[in-house]
């Protein structure tokens, strides 16, 4: 039996995609590792390009396994993804050790280009490079918006949804499998359904997935202002497994800037629906994400970003530096923010984060919550709560008792201390 090692790099989309690729391998009689150290047979690279840290890791981890190529600890190096998607004619010049490259929606190519026969029907149960008791569930594929910052839509192509039945089908499948949270993916999840069904119909959707899966987490990621529905949210507020957590990048608040960015939602409809939010779901979580240092940014304009998060006080945020992408809107503007006063900015407003962050933690020590428990590390079961997303939110430390706990398992707990980003907590059941 051959060993293929599939290394994934980026969002959880190229996560989903790994895994699909996976199933067909495995279905086809290979022994496949998810970014394992073990030696392997075959690598299978599935990279990221969306922006240059990105690029950056993606081109030092392929030089690395086609330096292991080269020397034939591995027989052969496939690379797939964004990035290869992007800048293929480039990489075939510049890296010789890799066997072939391919694009995002190649999968089919590439399980043809091992000595196995090619089967038509995708297997029924993907294998999961996260832990069991979660997924990632993709409802859909590409990107109908403008933004003029990003390349998704240059690298992916335009939005396409996927049927109600058959994502509702997949869910039924992983939940059946011991899946206890579906985190449903797309670049733009509020278009949901337009291509498909001629309106927006996510709210359609996740009513669905949180009758059907009861029992289950249901976690939203990635939606776009504009669209965000009333009727959406009355789905958060009828289904409390539908979890309080709403991801929405915001990009910036000045006028200005989100129409250079081409948003298509000004400073005014931001904060109105912010406000809408908090009305709606006072206990929600919201995780957004800002860039800092897009071409012309002033000093007044940064400030004004500062102020916004002052006002709103979001529970999560990530702080990204403006990369100047080829082939992209904004890449005729003139990238004319030094790097250090983005890195600056960007830190700025991160400070204020953890400041934030502290504040919202410390609130809710001595209040009872429930839990997912994700695994065991040294003295610690580390879990997480709803408001609370894997691998990219807060964690729940949980002093290990001989009281019986298992992974994947939901538990009461009671808060007993904060930091800055972690919450300590005892069993309360």
């Amino acid at each position: 039996m051959k060993r293929i090692n599939i290394v994934t790099l980026g969002c959880s989309k190229n996560t989903v995609d790994s895994e699909i690729l996976a199933g067909y391998l495995a279905n086809s009689g290979y022994e496949v590792l998810f970014d394992s150290d073990k030696e392997s047979d075959y690598v299978v690279i599935n990279t990221c390009g969306f922006i240059n840290d990105a690029k950056e890791e993606s081109i030092s981890t392929i030089l690395d396994f086609g330096s292991a190529r080269r020397s034939g600890k591995i027989e052969k190096l496939i690379v797939m993804g964004c990035l290869s998607q992007r800048y293929q004619q480039e990489l075939i010049n510049e890296i010789p050790e890799v066997d072939v490259f391919y694009g995002v929606n190649d999968i089919r190519k590439i399980v043809c280009d091992f000595p196995m026969a090619w089967s038509e029907k995708l297997p029924g149960q993907r294998p999961l490079s996260t832990p069991g008791h979660y997924a990632y569930v993709k409802i859909a594929e590409g990107c109908d918006r403008r933004c003029s910052f990003c390349a998704i839509p240059l690298i992916r192509g335009k939005h396409c949804s996927k049927s109600m039945d058959s994502i509702a089908e997949e869910c039924r499948t992983l939940v059946q499998r011991g899946v206890k949270e579906l985190l449903l993916i797309a670049q733009d999840l509020t278009y949901y359904g337009v291509d498909l069904y001629g309106y927006n119909c996510l709210d359609t959707l996740v009513n669905r997935l949180a009758e059907e899966n009861p029992d289950t987490w249901i976690r939203l990621h990635y939606t776009f202002p504009l669209g965000f529905t009333d009727a959406l949210l009355n789905v958060f507020q009828n289904h409390p497994n539908v979890v309080n957590y709403i991801d929405i990048p915001l990009q910036h608040i000045n006028n200005r800037i989100l129409k250079s960015m081409h948003r298509g939602i000004d400073r005014e409809g931001t904060r109105q629906l912010i406000q809408r939010f908090r009305e709606k779901l006072p206990e929600a979580a919201i995780r957004t994400a800002f860039i800092v240092g897009y071409p012309g940014e002033t000093e007044e304009e940064f400030q004004e970003l500062k102020d916004f998060i002052s006002e709103f006080q979001f529970e999560r945020m990530g702080i990204f530096t403006y990369s100047h992408e080829e082939n992209t809107a904004a890449f005729e503007l003139e990238d004319n923010i030094p790097q250090e006063i983005k890195d600056a900015r960007r830190d700025c407003l991160m400070d204020m984060q953890q400041d934030i962050s502290r504040a919202h933690n410390r609130a809710r020590v001595g209040k009872i919550l429930t839990v997912l428990i994700d695994r065991q590390e040294g003295e610690y079961w580390i879990a997480r709560t709803e408001f609370d997303s894997p691998e990219v939110d807060n964690e729940v430390l949980i002093r290990i008792t001989d009281r019986p706990v298992v992974c994947g398992s939901f538990r009461r707990v009671k808060i007993i201390q904060a930091d800055d980003y972690d919450l300590f907590a005892e069993l309360a059941d």
